[in-house]
């Protein structure tokens, strides 16, 4: 046998012995192994009035989400649109966004989502290097479509307004952001109408292994590169999930990740069709609206970031809302990392357990990973920084020396390497950098990780994050993991300076609570939970800079690093 077969055969091992009891240990599909689309036609013959999606009050059925999606495939297919063209999406999240995904699919055409906080800079670069023929906007982001476009053009821009979709009297908070008036659009064509002049009879002409979706990269490296995903990538991506989830699952969600986002895609737009259950669907955050949906839609699974965690139970009226339907809470440790204070409070005042959701990448179509079952006495969170636990079924990693791509010892860190079903097919238009991700079928993520003596894998950060301090490896994300157990810290992002002596120093920018905030005490702080070469220098700030998703812009903090005005 060869290393590589002997190494995934002693992981797999202990990665069985591992595995919670409770759990399966094999994917299994709801509807079977079927494309995507072919789950909303299904819910819509057997639970035709039954909702898909819940909006401020407003409930699409599934019955009327596939009408709508056999629509808007027509409306394509009218336009000339064709197996394989690309239809972009410049939408936050509504219903109309999911029209729009299911019936792109529906056309046999490929979902490029974009994310709403695009400049037309970055607007026109998407538009260009997948040649998309078709843009569906909304209303307020026209300005930005319309400078994008005098660079690159597009056959045909459709229009809608959130307001299209509200409900007359909203069931829960409503922000002002969302409850906007429609505005004119003048010279595109208004979505919603254009809709209603096609026939609603069925239409599928997607399959399991076409290009269905390039999902863009955040441009971490280079420019934003678009994943090639197929809907195979996407369903087997929900039942993978679905599966190692307690009893297989099934309940209300609630979601206001943005769509454009793979995370977001997964959680509002491929795990529902798995079993047929509604999403609340939020267009963005909003801890009053999260608070009474999850009460009045008995939600029983929802995800956040840690600080949005935080930030609920600091409310005065927390405690007056009844989240007893919880079943499955996911937090995601970007700024405020995940810490056992946080989940005992959190368990104290609602009954439900915390827990890390999972690692993945835009490319990997995330949640490859899953912590499911592995918080009796908190052993995740005793564990090495971030715990990610375990592969879900049919995923495998290999932890690799980064230089030589030698295979790594169990408990040393190196690059993170992984073989999914879900593994993205190519990025759009870049060869090169495809056979540079993707070696042995496995994709070299540049990620920092490391697997355990019992199988667990620990994600460190980006190699490119990785700071040499004195010869030693020092981590931001355990800096930041220790940082965010200080009660006065609201987030902090850690990047490194050159020094002429050490090589590089830890600089910390710091979000406090409030003003007033000893930097001097901090670093004292500091030194008795930190080795002395990892303690970094303290900048406190008003602000930290951050991405549409939650994450603190690194390349941001690094221009910071030298000014020295920042210092405190």
């Amino acid at each position: 046998m060869s290393e590589l077969t002997d190494y995934l055969a002693d992981v797999a091992q202990r990665q069985q012995q591992s595995w919670p009891k409770d759990l399966d240990r094999e994917v299994s599909y709801p509807l079977g192994e079927i494309p995507l689309t072919a789950h909303v036609t299904h819910w819509a013959k057997s639970t035709p009035d039954a909702p898909s999606v819940i909006y401020y009050g407003r409930a699409i059925s599934w019955a009327e989400l596939d009408a709508q999606s056999n629509r808007f495939a027509r409306l394509l297919g009218a336009r000339g649109i064709e197996k394989g063209d690309r239809v972009a999406v410049f939408l936050p999240n509504c219903p109309q966004f999911h029209i729009a995904f299911f019936g792109i699919l529906k056309a046999g055409a490929v979902h490029v989502p974009v994310s709403p906080l695009s400049t037309p800079d970055e607007l026109a670069y998407v538009l260009r290097d997948t040649g998309a023929r078709m843009l569906v906007l909304l209303d307020t982001l026209l300005p930005v479509a319309e400078t994008a476009t005098k660079e690159v053009s597009v056959d045909e821009i459709f229009s809608t307004a959130l307001a299209e979709m509200l409900p007359e009297t909203p069931a829960i908070h409503l922000p002002a952001s969302v409850a906007t008036d429609p505005l004119p659009c003048p010279g595109t064509t208004a979505f919603l109408p254009a809709l209603a002049e096609q026939s609603a009879d069925p239409v599928d002409l997607g399959d399991l292994d076409s290009p269905a979706a390039l999902n863009y990269t955040g441009g971490t490296t280079g420019m934003p590169k678009g994943c090639i995903h197929t809907q195979r990538d996407m369903v087997f991506t929900g039942a993978s999930n679905w599966s190692v989830s307690t009893g297989r699952a099934t309940g209300v969600s609630l979601s206001f990740f943005p769509e454009f986002w793979i995370a977001g895609e997964n959680a509002a737009l491929v795990m529902p069709p798995m079993t047929g259950d509604a999403v609340v669907l939020m267009t963005r955050w909003d801890p009053l609206g999260v608070l009474q949906a999850i009460e009045r839609y008995h939600v029983t699974t929802t995800a956040m970031i840690v600080d949005g965690a935080v930030e609920l139970m600091n409310r005065t009226d927390f405690g007056d809302f009844d989240l007893s339907s919880l079943t499955r809470v996911r937090v995601v440790s970007f700024v405020k990392k995940l810490d056992t204070d946080i989940r005992k409070r959190w368990f104290d005042l609602t009954g439900t357990i915390l827990a890390e959701a999972a690692w993945g990448m835009t490319e990997t179509h995330t949640s490859n990973t899953f912590t499911t079952g592995m918080q009796d006495d908190d052993f995740d969170l005793k564990q090495q920084p971030v715990f990610v636990g375990l592969p879900v079924p049919e995923t495998e990693f290999v932890i690799r020396d980064f230089d030589t791509g030698a295979i790594m010892p169990l408990g040393k860190e190196g690059e993170i390497t992984v073989r999914t079903p879900a593994l993205l097919k190519g990025y759009w238009g870049k060869p090169d950098a495809t056979a540079e991700a993707i070696r042995d079928r496995f994709l070299h993520t540049g990620d920092i990780g490391v697997l355990d003596e019992m199988g667990y894998l620990h994600y460190l950060g980006r190699r490119k994050e990785m700071l040499k301090v004195r010869g030693m490896s020092v981590f931001p994300a355990e800096i930041e993991a220790v940082l965010g157990k200080h009660p006065d810290i609201q987030g902090s992002g850690v990047v490194g300076r050159t020094d002429a002596h050490a090589g590089q120093i830890p600089v910390a920018f710091i979000q406090p609570v409030k003003p007033g905030l000893d930097a001097t005490a901090l670093s004292r702080w500091l030194s008795g939970r930190l080795s002395k070469y990892k303690i970094p220098e303290i900048r406190i700030v008003d602000a930290l800079p951050m991405t549409a998703t939650g994450k603190v812009r690194k390349a941001e903090l690094q221009t910071w690093v030298e000014d020295k005005d920042e210092t405190a």
